[in-house]
């Protein structure tokens, strides 16, 4: 959905999806960070109902893992990122959720709850908890959202996550679920928004907590023109938990200079 190659062809009405696909593969250090999105064209993408494979990287499902192997190129310095992961859901959740009252906007989330194998060399290995969803849509985020912010979570009664999305001819709308293996996907009340400090590009962040707490910043992972990816500290329905956060503004990311700086980040594999 990022792809300035995939805007430009698809103004063109050139604009098939799967001329323009990429993995997208980052890792955070405590010393530095590696980030691999490099974007491909339809030779190089394979897949069925097992297998995902573009370029060097692939995914592939067992049946009762997720098993990705990556050969990727970083930028803006040129390194190696090559490793893999296996992604073990505690279970499958097949509810599709739409964000949007037409119903062009959708998201799953596959595997709220999940364990993972990481090994990327002899230095970075880990085993900790996971997480997969799918977003898919009919047409452009920009055209019917102009911001959202998300996070997911982990504590001792299982994983929450939060979906807030701000339609363009709609109000607001916010998606809060408990996922724990007790019982099923519920909905909670969601909490009071709470505002989280901007970042150096002033990308607006905000989460949800319970209105005793004031959410935190632990780490800002990603700082971007539009988008930031963070980790927070907060409190749900009385516990404290830390979580990933992502905030996206499709107005920023609609303006032509933001369009320009992209493939900086998102090079374009053209054979």
């Amino acid at each position: 959905m990022f792809s300035p190659y995939y805007a430009r062809a698809i103004a063109r009405r050139q604009g098939q999806a799967e001329n323009f696909c990429a993995m997208n593969v980052v890792l955070y250090q405590p010393r530095r960070h590696a980030w691999a999105m490099t974007e491909r064209r339809w030779h190089s993408v394979v897949r069925d109902s097992a297998r995902l494979q573009i370029g060097p990287s692939r995914l592939n499902w067992d049946g009762a893992a997720l098993h990705g192997t990556f050969d990727e190129i970083t930028v803006p310095v040129p390194r190696r990122l090559k490793g893999r992961i296996c992604v073990r859901p505690e279970a499958l959740e097949r509810v599709i959720y739409p964000l949007d009252q037409g119903g062009r906007h959708c998201w799953q989330p596959i595997a709220p709850r999940a364990r993972i194998d990481v090994d990327f060399g002899p230095d970075c290995q880990w085993q900790g908890h996971a997480y997969i969803d799918s977003n898919h849509g009919s047409r452009p985020m920009g055209l019917d959202f102009s911001s959202w912010h998300w996070s997911r979570g982990m504590s001792e009664s299982g994983a929450r996550v939060l979906y807030d999305v701000q339609p363009r001819d709609a109000e607001r709308y916010c998606l809060a679920l408990r996922f724990s293996s007790e019982r099923p996907v519920e909905r909670f009340a969601a909490p009071p928004i709470s505002a989280l400090p901007r970042g150096l590009w002033r990308v607006k962040r905000e989460t949800r907590s319970d209105s005793a707490f004031r959410p935190m910043i632990v780490k800002t992972l990603e700082d971007s023109p539009f988008y930031m990816r963070s980790l927070i500290r907060t409190q749900l329905a009385g516990e404290i938990q830390e979580a990933v956060h992502e905030s996206l503004d499709l107005n920023r990311f609609d303006q032509p200079w933001v369009r320009l700086l992209l493939p900086f980040r998102m090079p374009r594999h053209w054979r």
